[in-house]
């Protein structure tokens, strides 16, 4: 126990006098060796003892140390703080770059877009122009092709009707071929013949269809429509509903021309219900019967007076 404490025992201040102790016998040590001629070897120094910092001072480290670390805290705290605002405003400008690019590209794609719409318009306006004109060229030429089908079905009835008047030189079916072709083509309902009889000054029914034959009665000249259309030799026709017409104001009076003379008039008194009025169509075929019925007619009963024999060669070369 004894040599436990005394290892525990706190070192003791340095006594005084020990360095001139030290110093003596140091001087004296000399002296000998030299007065013997050996040299002697110097004595250790004495090792410096510090002397231990008093209390106050201890106490100012230990406040700078505190101090010290307490201000290094609060600058890492700052430090951090500035960190995360930096952070959070990094952030805010990443959020406001990614937004100002999205705008940007918005923009252009809305600036594309926009010349695109232009691009459209135009080719839209291109397009219902063209569409309109292909419209109205379409439209001209759906006319057109209905006139030319009009010309043509007009065509196809005046060559039906010349090809019937003029296939035959018997005077019977030439006369049936004029009702058939009134009744096809005209719609007459009821129609007759008339031819002029030069010895009486007259015009007399020699055919009819719709009405009988002895109801009808012979043609003084100027008398009524048809007599008036065998002194003027011009054909006469109502404008309006044909399907009225009477024995006594007919539909219509087509005189029959041969030359320059009028050998009869082709008469429609009526025409049927779905044909209520004359077309164009049916005035050029009036036009056809006027110009051709008489000579196919004449011809007809020419031949039939000859007992339907041909005319000598010699008839033919006194011609020329």
């Amino acid at each position: 126990m004894a040599a436990k404490a005394s290892g525990k025992q706190r070192p003791t201040k340095p006594v005084a006098g020990a360095r001139a102790v030290s110093s003596r016998g140091t001087a004296s040590s000399k002296s000998n060796g030299t007065s013997s001629g050996k040299p002697t070897k110097p004595a250790p120094k004495a090792a410096k003892v510090r002397a231990a910092p008093p209390d106050d001072l201890l106490e100012k480290r230990e406040q700078f140390i505190q101090t010290f670390f307490r201000r290094g805290a609060e600058l890492t705290e700052e430090l951090i703080r500035e960190d995360e605002q930096l952070r959070s405003r990094l952030g805010e400008l990443e959020r406001e770059n990614a937004a100002l690019r999205a705008h940007v590209a918005s923009a252009d794609a809305i600036r594309d877009m926009l010349v695109k719409i232009t691009q459209l318009e135009k080719e839209k306006r291109e397009l219902v122009s063209r569409a309109t004109d292909a419209s109205h060229t379409w439209s001209h030429s759906a006319e057109r092709f209905a006139e030319i089908e009009a010309e043509n079905a007009k065509l196809a009835s005046l060559y039906v009707a010349s090809f019937q008047l003029h296939s035959t030189l018997d005077l019977r079916t030439i006369v049936r071929h004029l009702k058939e072709l009134l009744a096809q083509f005209v719609g007459a309902r009821v129609l007759a013949l008339y031819l002029c009889d030069e010895e009486r000054g007259q015009l007399a029914p020699i055919a009819s269809d719709g009405v009988p034959l002895a109801k009808l009665r012979r043609i003084e000249p100027s008398q009524g429509p048809i007599g008036e259309a065998w002194i003027k030799g011009s054909a006469r026709w109502v404008e309006g509903d044909s399907t009225r017409g009477t024995l006594e104001a007919p539909a219509a009076c087509i005189p029959l021309r041969v030359d320059d003379r009028t050998a009869g008039v082709l008469v429609v008194y009526s025409t049927f219900e779905h044909k209520p009025s004359f077309v164009d169509v049916d005035f050029e075929l009036f036009k056809l019967l006027g110009a051709h019925a008489a000579a196919a007619l004449l011809a007809a009963r020419l031949f039939a007076i000859h007992g339907g024999n041909l005319p000598s060669l010699d008839a033919f070369t006194e011609i020329s």
